[in-house]
């Protein structure tokens, strides 16, 4: 049967005290009569000592005796508990744990830089205390597993895409981020460890492949402004026929329109400032 995580509190920690110090004093009057009652009242002192405890908020005490486990104490203050009890002190508050960047394929193969940052704390204090060796280790492999395993599962950016991917790392957002936080949340569960968030913190291209892909970047950023410009052309060059035929203005048959076409296209595509030729004649010369 799973073992879980039992509550138990301790002895008032001001009481025993108190106790303490009365036989203490008992063994201090009995020393010039029994200085056997003396001595055994040093060695209880002695032993009463180790059973004091101080739990401050947010922290907890897992007790365990002669390799059984007793309980945990959560309710913070000052308590006495058996003195043999070993007490381990487990902290209850929500710590932050940033990955170290990382260098790892993308679901493409192209080598990226990558890290997160976690939200985390101990929600089991058995699980944490038993179930793995180190759960702090424990918490640190397993991000970076995480962390590895999210960046083959998706491209870094569009570019990368095959037709029905749609989901990037760079554009997925939010619900990348929530793919890590469960695929963490899974794997910290056996160590009793709640994940609060998850995040990726940095993202990039490794430093051998990051200027072809700015450069990739930006060829296709340019091509997209190109065809945008091409199409607004196109628009105003239709428009501009469409006006000149409804008012009458000039009757253009179809060699001066493609001529009319192109000179426009020409200057409403180009990425210079157009420079004008004056015709002082007619349409025709």
């Amino acid at each position: 049967m799973e073992a879980k995580e039992v509550f138990t509190k301790g002895i008032n920690g001001y009481f025993m005290l108190f106790v303490t110090v009365f036989i203490i004093a008992v063994g201090i009057y009995f020393l010039p009569y029994n200085p056997l009652i003396t001595i055994l009242a040093g060695i209880i002192f002695v032993f009463s000592v180790k059973g004091f405890k101080v739990i401050n908020p947010n922290e907890a005490a897992v007790l365990t005796l002669f390799g059984k486990y007793k309980g945990t104490i959560v309710d913070n203050g000052f308590v006495w508990v058996n003195p043999f009890m070993i007490k381990q002190t487990i902290s209850l508050r929500a710590r932050n744990n940033n990955s170290d960047q990382i260098k790892v394929n993308d679901k493409m193969g192209n080598p990226i830089l990558i890290s997160a940052v976690m939200v985390w704390k101990v929600k089991d204090t058995y699980k944490a205390s038993f179930d793995v060796d180190n759960y702090i280790n424990f918490v640190d492999v397993q991000s970076e597993a995480a962390v590895r395993n999210l960046a083959v599962s998706y491209c870094y950016d569009s570019l990368e895409m095959g037709d029905n991917e749609e989901i990037t790392l760079r554009s997925g957002g939010e619900e990348v981020n929530d793919v890590l936080e469960n695929a963490l949340k899974d794997r910290l569960r056996i160590a009793g460890i709640e994940v609060i968030e998850a995040r990726i913190s940095n993202l990039a291209y490794a430093p051998e492949i990051a200027g072809a892909m700015l450069q990739r970047q930006q060829a296709t950023a340019v091509v997209a402004a190109r065809h945008k410009i091409v199409e607004g052309a196109v628009s105003m060059v239709e428009m501009a026929l469409a006006m000149l035929s409804e008012k009458d203005i000039v009757n253009l048959d179809e060699e001066k329109k493609a001529a009319m076409v192109s000179n426009l296209l020409v200057v409403l595509t180009s990425d210079k400032a157009a420079s004008p030729v004056l015709n002082a004649g007619t349409l025709n010369h």
